[in-house]
C-alpha cells in the first residue's frame, strides 16, 4: 500500500481537518489537435484500498493497467463524474476556458457534494466549495490520479471509435496528438469535424476532407 498510501497525504490531512469528502479533478486531451477534451472528478473512500494499490498518474501507467483500474475506480468511488467537451466547443471558447468549464461541470455533477476539491495544476474559479490547485497533482493525490485515469481511458476509447469513423488518420494510435503521421494524414485527407480548427496545424492545412462524412 506504499504507493497508494503516499498518494493520500493531501486527502488525509483535509479529512482530518473536517473538510471531506475530498474530490480530485483532472483532464485528458489539452494538447491534441483532434478529438474532445475529457475532464473527470472523483471522490475516493477515505482509506486506501488494496484494489487501488497500483493507482498513479495515468501518464505513468501502461494502457493495460489503466484499463484494469478504470472499472475498479468506478466501482469503489464514492462519486465520480466525466465531462466531454467536443472540438467545436474548444474552438469556440479556447482550450483553457474549456478546461476550467469542464472542471466546474465535473464537480457540479458529483453526489455527494465534496467538502473540498483538489485540481491538477491550476486554480479553477467558480467551484462552489474550497479548492486547492496542486502542481503535479496526479502524482501526489489519489483523487486526482483516479480522475486522470477516468479521463484518459474515456478519451482513448473515444479516439478508437473515431478511428473507425474517420479511417486513415490513425486516431487509434496517436489519439489526436500532432505526430508526423497525423500531420501527414491531415495534409492528405483534409480536416474532419473532429479536428480543432483553432489549432495552427489544422488551420494551416487549408482544406476540408472531401468525403462528405468527414466534412463539417
Amino acid at each position: 500500500m506504499r504507493r497508494s498510501g503516499g498518494l493520500r497525504t493531501l486527502e488525509s490531512a483535509l479529512i482530518r481537518s473536517g473538510l471531506g469528502p475530498v474530490a480530485g479533478v483532472d483532464e485528458a486531451g489539452r494538447g491534441p489537435s483532434a478529438g474532445p477534451l475529457v475532464v473527470a472528478a472523483c471522490v475516493l473512500p477515505p482509506k486506501p484500498l488494496p484494489a487501488l494499490a497500483a493507482l498513479d498518474d495515468s501518464k505513468k501507467l501502461t494502457e493495460a493497467v489503466r484499463e484494469e483500474l478504470f472499472p475498479v475506480i468506478q466501482r469503489l468511488a464514492l462519486a465520480y463524474q466525466v465531462v466531454v467537451i467536443p472540438a467545436w466547443e474548444i474552438d469556440s471558447i479556447g482550450i483553457h476556458v474549456a478546461n476550467i468549464e469542464g472542471m466546474r461541470r465535473a464537480v457540479a455533477g458529483l453526489d455527494p457534494v465534496p467538502g473540498y476539491v483538489l485540481t491538477d495544476g491550476f486554480r479553477v474559479p467558480g467551484i462552489p466549495v474550497p479548492s486547492l490547485p496542486v502542481i503535479g497533482g496526479d502524482a501526489s493525490s489519489a483523487g486526482i490520479a483516479a480522475a486522470s485515469v477516468l479521463a484518459k481511458v474515456t478519451r482513448d476509447r473515444m479516439m478508437v471509435e473515431l478511428d473507425e469513423q474517420f479511417p486513415g488518420y490513425g486516431f487509434a494510435a496517436h489519439k489526436g496528438y500532432n505526430t508526423p503521421e497525423h500531420n501527414e494524414a491531415l495534409q492528405r485527407l483534409g480536416v474532419t469535424t473532429e479536428h480543432r480548427r483553432s489549432w495552427r496545424n489544422v488551420r494551416e492545412t487549408g482544406r476540408v476532407a472531401t468525403d462528405t462524412a468527414y466534412a463539417g
